[in-house]
């Protein structure tokens, strides 16, 4: 089994390989040993290849996985890459994109601009998915680009989570892909009642399904909830329910990143602290560099892994995907990595925040007035 703080990971990388019914699952939490990993999954591809990337960058790790697929594609291999048009804006570019086609990989544009449709724009595909040949899946939090990447970004590289999994969970996968491909945004397709799911915010029955899920799950802790996100805005039903697990005993305990790429949204998360810590909910910043992971662990049964943050872009308005599964190994894995983490954390304590400036105060009322926009 690889160690919570592998810095020499192997092809696999995982933390351990985990089953439920008919899947297997593989927790990773260092991007090197995720992308040697895709990659390898890339390199023996005989049949398709479908990649969902919110940020797909045109620079060192970016380079890598476009020579891979290339390769595949030129070898008859079937490559579709569908990448989100405001999440790599500033990252693609037009070189790697018609590099990309001449060579034979279809790729296209989630939700480009439009005069006609602009309020389309604020709609992103914020879904990080990689399916080869139908047999092993690839979700989580990872964005392919060097931040992600000790090797091409050093000890500053961000913290993250993804797991891979293979079984009949890759068929689903693989539905939801084709789904968006062809625009059908709120597809569901059929899974088993028990064991492990993928789910997407928005379906034909319900546009508000991960918080209705977050609530329900909240709602029926009864030992603890381990929750680690990198933007922490949630609505106000989701936080009510955190809170009420907490005034009720179970261990509530939330970790958030100190250091952020989107600076306002921390401010929107310390706004709500007080209330937070007022009902029992215990904070804790994590310190050594970016956190960016997604995962959530209740009572060693219920865990849930993916792309979604705790916040209203995620919850209702982004197109996201997790896993979400009963599996005790996998909870377990997660709630060891998250024990791991809050060793790098400084907890928030009620008597020091509420001696906090004025400015952090009045950096927080505004913050909370574009929350639904962060």
């Amino acid at each position: 089994m690889h160690s919570i703080i592998d810095t020499n990971p192997s092809v696999c990388g995982c933390l351990e390989s985990l089953s439920i019914g008919s899947e297997s699952f593989c927790v990773f939490n260092e991007g090197d040993a995720l992308y040697a990993s895709m990659l390898d999954s890339i390199a023996k591809a005989e049949n398709s290849i479908l990649l969902e990337s919110y940020i797909f960058a045109d620079d060192s790790l970016g380079q890598q996985f476009c020579r891979a697929l290339i390769e595949r594609a030129m070898a008859g291999v079937k490559v579709k890459v569908h990448i989100d048009a405001a999440g790599s804006l500033f990252w693609f570019s037009r070189g790697m994109q018609n590099h990309m086609r001449i060579h034979g990989i279809q790729l296209r544009w989630f939700h480009r601009w439009s005069w006609r449709r602009p309020w389309r724009y604020n709609r992103r595909n914020h879904r990080k998915l990689l399916i080869v040949d139908n047999r092993i899946a690839y979700l989580g939090g990872f964005n392919i680009h060097k931040e992600n990447s000790r090797k091409y970004y050093g000890d500053d590289r961000w913290r993250d989570t993804h797991v891979s999994f293979d079984g009949t969970l890759v068929a689903v996968a693989a539905q939801l892909f084709d789904a968006f491909w062809r625009g059908k945004l709120r597809t569901q397709p059929m899974q088993k009642a028990e064991g492990s799911k993928l789910l997407h915010n928005q379906t034909l029955t319900c546009r508000h399904r991960l918080s209705c899920v977050y609530g329900e799950a909240f709602s029926n802790a009864k030992k603890y909830i381990f929750l680690t996100t990198p933007y922490f805005v949630p609505d106000n039903h989701t936080l009510r329910q955190l809170c009420k697990a907490a005034e009720r005993g179970v261990d509530v305990r939330l970790l958030v990143p100190r250091q952020t790429d989107v600076r306002i949204a921390r401010w929107a998360a310390r706004h709500i602290y007080t209330h937070l810590l007022e009902s029992g909910v215990k904070i804790y910043e994590y310190l050594p560099r970016v956190l960016h992971a997604k995962t959530v662990v209740i009572d060693d049964n219920c865990s849930i892994v993916g792309t979604s943050n705790l916040d209203y872009r995620s919850l209702f308005i982004n197109y996201e995907l997790n896993l979400a599964t009963v599996d005790q190994k996998l909870a377990g894995e997660l709630k060891q990595q998250f024990m791991q983490d809050l060793t790098l954390a400084e907890r928030i304590l009620s008597q020091v925040w509420e001696r906090r400036g004025g400015l952090p105060r009045w950096q927080g009322r505004v913050a909370m007035i574009i929350k639904r926009w962060l």
